[in-house]
């Protein structure tokens, strides 16, 4: 039985061999096609720093956290923003307890959030809600497109069909016709202005009275790319 199965397999194998040579002495053309959009972002992550400051020189009257965070949490309604696109994406307050496990008086705590918005405008809206010497910073994290996958798709298929007409109008210009792809590859995809390009906004320090102004930013567009490495058989 191991005989008769070690005699399918060889025979197996000589076959295979047989295919990759002939494949391998197959007229063939090697093309690349191309595909390229640019696209306005529909969706912006925003982080947003807060911290606790003192309303007096004394160190006495502390604005809490958990004021400012109402406040932000009150803008975010107001703007028609839901709940939801805001999430803690950090916070520090390590030391908020002395080693008696009370309450140290001196400890600013601060908390970074991260905001989901599909309007920009909604952004200085919500800032104007926030005691402006309780923000640390904010800055845009990442953009997004909502239908992101499917515009990827449609400029694959694009890139493709580049290559493929690439190919066809080589062949007939020197009399042979295109036969059907060997082989497809894609190239590492590209964007311009990536989706976590970061970008300072503004800040204000808590210890430092600053009226926050409402930031001039505009959303940049980004350039997706996509290559296809396609060998097609010569007929």
């Amino acid at each position: 039985m191991k005989k008769i199965f070690l005699i399918l397999l060889t025979a197996f194998i000589s076959v295979q061999g047989m295919a990759q040579q002939q494949a391998d002495l197959r007229r063939k053309i090697s093309v690349s096609g191309s595909s390229e959009l640019e696209l306005t972002p529909n969706i912006i992550y925003v982080n947003i720093s807060l911290r606790e400051y003192f309303k007096d020189n004394n160190n006495k009257k502390k604005v809490e956290i958990t004021e400012l965070e109402t406040q932000l949490y009150n803008a975010i309604l107001k703007a028609g923003i839901p709940k939801e696109n805001l999430t803690i994406s950090n916070l520090s307050s390590w030391n908020y307890f002395n080693n008696n496990k009370t309450k140290n008086p001196d400890f600013l705590a601060s908390k970074q959030y991260r905001l989901k918005l599909n309007d920009l405008y909604k952004y200085n809206e919500i800032l104007d809600g926030i005691d402006a010497k309780g923000i640390q910073n904010t800055y845009i994290e990442s953009y997004d497109h909502s239908n992101i996958q499917e515009i990827k798709k449609d400029l694959q298929i694009k890139a493709l069909k580049d290559a493929q007409a690439k190919a066809k109008a080589l062949l007939e210009a020197i009399g042979s016709k295109l036969g059907d792809p060997l082989d497809i590859q894609e190239q590492v995809n590209y964007y311009g202005n990536d989706f976590k390009t970061m970008a300072v906004a503004s800040t204000a320090r808590a210890s430092e009275a600053v009226t926050l102004e409402a930031p001039e930013i505009e959303v940049k567009k980004i350039t997706l790319k996509f290559t296809m490495n396609v060998i097609f058989e010569i007929k």
